[in-house]
C-alpha cells in the first residue's frame, strides 16, 4: 500500500464521497429488513395506516440506495481510473529514465505487462474497495447484530452459518492466492513469445517456423490456462458452498421457528426480516472472500509495479541546460563490461579525434564495435577510464546537452508510427520543412520522399511497415543530421543501401557537415577508407589505428579483413 497510498491523496475528496455514499448504502440496505418486519406486523394487526406509511418510507429508502449507488459508482470510477493513470504515466516516465541496463534487466515485454495488466488488477481492486469494501463490515455487523435482535434465540445458527462460511472462504482464497503470482508470470512469458513472433515474422516465415512458434505459444498459453483453471475451480466451490450453507439455515430456522410459533407467535412477522439478514450476513462474507482473492492479485501487480517505481536507474544525467560543445572525442583508458558479464566488452580503449574528423572504426562480428559507440552518449557508463566530448567528462554533461551534440543512427532504423516529418523532428524538435529537405538530400531520402504524395506528411505505420530497408535506414540518417550534432555516430546505418546510394550519402555528409565529427562503423571498408582515422578493433582492444592505406601495409587483422572482401568483391564480379 505504500505504493499506492501517495496517488490515493491526489483523489481524496473523490474518494471520501464514494465512502459516504457506500455508508449510505450498507445503512439504506440494513434497515429495510427491519422496516419489512414492521409492515409484516401491521399487515398481521390490519393496520393499514401504518401499512402505507411504512411502504412510503421503504420506497424512500429505496431512492436513497439508488441515489448513493449511483453517487458510490462515478466517484469510485473516478478514483479508480485517475489512480491508474497517474501510476501507468509514472510507470512510463520512470522507463523513460532507466539506461539500457536497466530495460534489460526487467526486459520490454515485462515492463508492458506491468504498465497494462498490472495497473488494470490495482483499478479493478480500488473499484471494489470503494464501493464493496466498506460496505462489508457495515453489512455484516449490522445485519448479524440486527438478526440476533429480530429473533434473539437464533443465535447459534447464525453463528454457525457464520464460522462454516467463513472457514471456506478462507480455504478457497488461500488455495486460489498461491496462483496469482503464477498467472502474472505465464501473462508475461505469453506477451513475450506473442511480442517476439511479431516482431520477427519475416524470419519466421522464411525459415518455415510456424508450427514451431505455434507450439511454442501453445505451451505458454497451456501453462497459463492450467493455473487460471485451478483458480476457476477454487471458484467453483466456493459459491455453491456459501449458498448451500444459508439455505440449510434458513431451511434449520424455518423448522425452529416452525416448531415453536405457539409459544412465540411474534416470529412469524420477524421470520422473513431474520432471513433477510442472513442472506446479507452471507452476502458480505462472499464479498469479502472475493475482495480478498482479488486483492491478492492485485497486491502482486502492487508489488511489481513498486519494484519499478523504486528502481533507481543505473546510470543517472544531470539536469541542466543544453550547451553546445567542439566535436572532439577522448578515451582514457577505458574499459566496459555488460550488466552480468563476467568478462569485459571492452579492454584498455584510448585514442582522441579532433572536431570535424571522421573516425572508421572496423573489426569482427561480436569484437565491441557497437559498444564503444553507445559509450560516447553515454548509453552505458564506464568501468574504468574517461570519455571526454568537447574537452568534458561525460559524466557531468546533462541529458540536453548529450542528446543535442551528439546524434546516432542505427543498423536496424527504428521509426515511430506517426508522419515522417514527426520521425525527423526527434532529431530537431523545432524543424522546419526546409531543415526537412536540406536533410534529406544528405540522406539521399528525398527521392523518394517527394514521389510521395504528402510528401513530410506522409504516414509512417507501425513499425514502419510501409518502408522497404533501405527508406527506413535513409529516413534514420536524416533524423541523425538534421540538427547538424557536433558528433554523428553511424553504426553500420548504410547496410541496406545500395553502393551508389552509400556512396552518394558519403559525399553529401563530407560536403554539408564539415564541422561534424563522424564515426562511421562498419563492416564494409568501402565505407571508411577515407576516414581520417581507423580504430581496428579485435576481442574488445584497439589492436591497430591509422589511414586505410596505413592499416593496409602494418595491420595483420585489417590486412585479412581487406583481402576477404577484396576476394568476395572479386567473386561478384565474375559472377556478373
Amino acid at each position: 500500500m505504500t505504493t499506492l497510498w501517495p496517488y490515493l491523496r491526489r483523489y481524496g475528496k473523490q474518494a471520501l464521497i464514494a465512502t459516504l455514499a457506500t455508508i449510505t448504502m450498507a445503512f439504506a440496505t440494513l434497515w429495510q429488513p427491519h422496516l419489512l418486519q414492521a409492515m409484516m406486523t401491521a399487515i398481521i394487526a390490519s393496520d393499514q395506516t401504518t401499512v402505507w406509511h411504512l411502504g412510503v418510507w421503504l420506497v424512500a429508502l429505496a431512492g436513497i440506495g439508488i441515489v448513493a449507488g449511483i453517487v458510490n459508482t462515478i466517484y469510485s470510477a473516478q478514483t479508480a481510473v485517475g489512480v491508474a493513470t497517474s501510476i501507468r504515466r509514472d510507470l512510463y516516465a520512470q522507463v523513460q529514465r532507466f539506461a539500457f541496463a536497466d530495460i534489460e534487466q526487467f526486459s520490454a515485454s515485462n515492463l508492458v505487462v506491468r504498465m497494462t495488466n498490472d495497473v488494470n488488477q490495482v483499478q479493478g481492486m480500488l473499484m471494489a474497495m470503494l464501493s464493496i469494501v466498506l460496505r462489508v463490515p457495515i453489512l455484516f455487523i449490522g445485519a448479524m447484530v440486527l438478526a440476533l435482535m429480530t429473533i434473539p434465540r437464533m443465535w447459534w445458527v447464525m453463528l454457525l452459518m457464520i464460522a462454516i462460511v467463513i472457514a471456506i472462504a478462507v480455504i478457497g482464497t488461500r488455495t486460489m492466492g498461491r496462483y496469482f503470482a503464477q498467472v502474472q508470470n505465464d501473462i508475461d512469458a505469453v506477451n513475450t513469445i506473442a511480442r517476439e513472433n511479431l516482431m520477427g515474422v519475416r524470419v519466421v516465415k522464411s525459415f518455415d517456423q510456424e508450427d514451431t512458434q505455434i507450439k511454442q505459444f501453445k505451451t505458454a498459453s497451456d501453462r497459463m490456462v492450467r493455473v487460471t483453471v485451478k483458480i476457476g475451480y477454487a471458484f467453483s466451490y466456493m459459491m455453491p458452498g456459501f449458498f448451500l450453507i444459508a439455505n440449510l439455515a434458513c431451511v434449520l430456522v424455518l423448522l425452529l421457528v416452525g416448531q415453536s410459533i405457539h409459544a412465540h407467535p411474534g416470529d412469524l412477522a420477524a421470520l422473513a426480516s431474520f432471513i433477510s439478514y442472513v442472506m446479507q450476513v452471507l452476502m458480505a462474507i462472499i464479498n469479502a472472500s472475493f475482495i480478498l482473492t482479488g486483492a491478492t492479485r492485485a497486491f502482486v501487480s502492487l508489488k511489481r509495479m513498486g519494484a519499478v517505481l523504486d528502481h533507481q536507474p543505473s546510470m543517472a544525467l544531470p539536469e541542466g541546460p543544453a550547451i553546445d560543445l567542439a566535436g572532439s572525442i577522448s578515451f582514457n583508458d577505458v574499459t566496459f563490461t555488460y550488466p552480468n558479464d563476467d568478462q569485459p566488452t571492452l579492454q584498455d580503449i584510448s585514442f582522441t579525434v579532433a572536431p570535424g574528423e571522421m573516425l572508421g572504426i572496423v573489426g569482427a562480428t561480436g569484437s565491441g564495435k557497437s559498444t564503444l559507440a553507445q559509450l560516447i552518449p553515454r548509453l552505458f557508463d564506464v568501468d574504468r577510464g574517461t570519455i571526454r566530448i568537447g574537452g568534458q567528462d561525460v559524466r557531468d554533461l546533462s541529458a540536453a546537452t548529450l542528446r543535442q551534440n551528439v546524434a546516432m543512427v542505427l543498423q536496424r532504423a527504428t521509426l515511430f508510427s506517426g508522419t515522417i516529418a514527426g520521425n525527423l523532428r526527434q532529431g530537431k524538435p523545432d524543424a522546419t520543412i526546409s531543415d526537412m529537405r536540406w536533410a534529406a538530400n544528405v540522406a539521399q531520402s528525398a527521392e523518394f520522399i517527394d514521389r510521395l504524395d504528402a510528401h513530410y506528411d506522409a504516414p509512417v505505420e507501425e513499425r514502419s511497415a510501409n518502408f522497404s530497408g533501405g527508406q527506413k535506414q535513409r529516413l534514420a540518417i536524416t533524423r541523425g543530421v538534421i540538427g547538424k550534432p557536433a558528433i554523428l555516430i553511424m553504426d553500420d546505418s548504410t547496410s541496406a543501401l545500395d553502393a551508389r546510394s552509400e556512396q552518394l550519402v558519403q559525399e553529401a555528409l563530407n560536403r554539408e557537415l564539415q564541422d561534424t565529427t563522424v564515426v562511421i562503423i562498419a563492416e564494409k571498408l568501402s565505407a571508411v577508407r577515407h576516414a581520417d582515422q581507423i580504430l581496428v578493433i579485435d576481442a574488445g582492444r584497439i589492436v591497430a589505428s591509422g589511414t586505410h592505406e596505413a592499416l593496409v601495409k602494418t595491420s595483420p587483422v585489417y590486412q585479412r579483413i581487406y583481402q576477404t572482401q577484396r576476394a568476395l568483391e572479386g567473386a561478384a564480379d565474375a559472377r556478373a
